[in-house]
């Protein structure tokens, strides 16, 4: 069951990692760490390639979700 196209699922393990980084390593850290964690959500929605929200919303980005 999936419900994320490639370039978003993409996107998602790009955004959340780069998320992670600057939370963990980043000369910000300190100061992004609460919001930093919320990396975990996209990066994990795009490794699974299913979105909760998308399912409440009823959207796909993929073109051969069922």
């Amino acid at each position: 069951m999936t419900n994320i196209g490639g370039i978003d699922r993409i996107a998602r393990i790009l955004a959340g990692a780069l998320l992670l980084v600057l939370t963990f390593a980043g000369p910000l850290a300190q100061a992004l760490f609460p919001w930093g964690l919320l990396g975990f959500v996209p990066l994990l929605t795009g490794l699974i390639g299913w979105c909760p929200a998308y399912r409440v919303f009823g959207l796909k980005t993929c073109s051969d979700c069922s």
